[in-house]
């Protein structure tokens, strides 16, 4: 049988150096897939999209979509979500925090029957590289934040907040997220959870940034993060999400 194609969504902001890197192991991984490759960049001034289209001249499946302005991750992730042509979706940080070998393990889990799979930086396999005190301090703010949401949600997650995951185009197109920011990845959770379908999480590498600096201000998005999260799970947990194709 054949593989079902692919659709590579990674949002960008001046990760020229690190897109110089990443695109061609993608497409070594992929080569036998049927894939694109879509870059959703928020106007990076440091020439990511120039360089994005200049590795299309070599591979030719590579989309660049130019945002005129920073809406946050949320926004990017969707439009690129939205503009896929194939039958799974799989987004990623283009930073090289995550591996091409753990996506395409994402590719190969949604396969067994999976409507999203997630790729976990905290569960009991998965690596997470703490390389400096800073870097140690987000990393145990990412486990405990997570790990209190697994209680508060039911889900059985262990990471809600990264942006490594895989889903069915179908599902996609079912679910209607809202979000903006980085809460768009815990809207997409708790839709499919409340809405009745079918997810899991593998555990994957996470390693520290080379090239360029994290866009995440945790003091800014944690509130905003548990303001969302109260919503979501208050208006969702007891009631149940209806899917697009289930409402009348």
């Amino acid at each position: 049988m054949s593989k079902p194609s692919l659709s590579i969504v990674l949002p960008t902001y001046n990760e020229k150096d690190n897109i110089e890197i990443l695109i061609p192991e993608i497409e070594k991984t992929f080569g036998h897939v049927n894939h694109e490759i879509i870059v959703v960049d928020d106007n990076s001034p440091d020439g990511t999209a120039r360089v994005s289209e200049e590795l299309n001249e070599t591979y030719g499946n590579i989309r660049v979509i130019v945002r005129e302005r920073k809406e946050g991750i949320g926004a990017a992730i969707r439009e690129g979500y939205n503009n896929a042509n194939n039958s799974i979706i799989l987004s990623s940080d283009a930073d090289l925090s995550f591996i091409p070998s753990d996506m395409y393990r994402l590719y190969e889990k949604i396969q067994e029957g999976y409507d999203l799979v997630l790729g976990s930086r905290h569960s009991e396999y998965s690596f997470y590289e703490l390389t400096t005190l800073n870097v140690r301090i987000k990393g145990w703010i990412s486990k405990n934040g997570n790990r209190a949401l697994r209680f508060i949600t039911g889900t059985g997650i262990s990471d809600f907040s990264a942006n490594f995951r895989a889903i069915r185009r179908e599902v996609w197109e079912q679910i209607k997220t809202r979000e903006k920011t980085n809460t768009l990845l815990l809207e997409m959770i708790l839709k499919c959870k409340y809405g009745g379908l079918k997810f899991t999480e593998i555990p994957v590498t996470f390693k520290d940034r080379i090239y360029g600096e994290s866009k995440l201000n945790l003091g800014i998005e944690v509130p905003k993060y548990l303001i969302k999260m109260i919503k979501y799970i208050v208006r969702y947990r007891f009631t149940g999400y209806k899917l697009t194709n289930k409402e009348t």
